[in-house]
């Protein structure tokens, strides 16, 4: 493995406190998802097909899931359904809100929309988050 430096530290940390070890195959994806100024939007096949379109020697499809799925159960990913119950993964563990425009997903902060009125929670249950996606389409004009 490559010697860690403390820009790695991040990335090897947020890999061990999922349960993993840190490889360089799941470093690279970790510093891939985490090192970015804005927050990152995905599917593992569009993570996989991104990264692996720059490399000589693939990453297995097998790491990119477990990887994902590892980190989102650590709470360093979030996960969310959209068409045809896709999951997507957002790097942006804060609650907040999407709009979803053709496959493409952006944030909206959360203080951007605003509920008069909520039902309430089924029975033993309470409301934990409310995430509202916004799907948009293009103006017939």
């Amino acid at each position: 493995m490559e010697k860690m430096n403390n820009k790695n530290k991040i990335f090897i940390d947020k890999l061990r406190s999922s349960g993993l070890r840190p490889t360089k195959q799941r470093v690279e994806i970790s510093k891939f998802l985490f090192n970015r100024k804005k927050t990152f939007h995905f599917t593992v096949e569009e993570l996989k097909n991104s990264m692996n379109l720059k490399r000589s020697k693939k990453i297995s499809t097998a790491t990119f899931y477990n990887t994902v799925h590892a980190l989102k159960s650590a709470g360093h990913l979030k996960e969310f359904s959209l068409e045809n119950n896709t999951s997507y993964y957002d790097t942006n563990i804060t609650s907040h809100h999407h709009f979803f425009d053709n496959g493409k997903v952006i944030d909206i902060k959360s203080d951007k929309i605003t509920f008069h009125k909520l039902p309430d929670a089924p029975k033993g249950k309470k409301i934990k988050n409310v995430e509202v996606v916004i799907r948009l389409e293009n103006n017939n004009q």
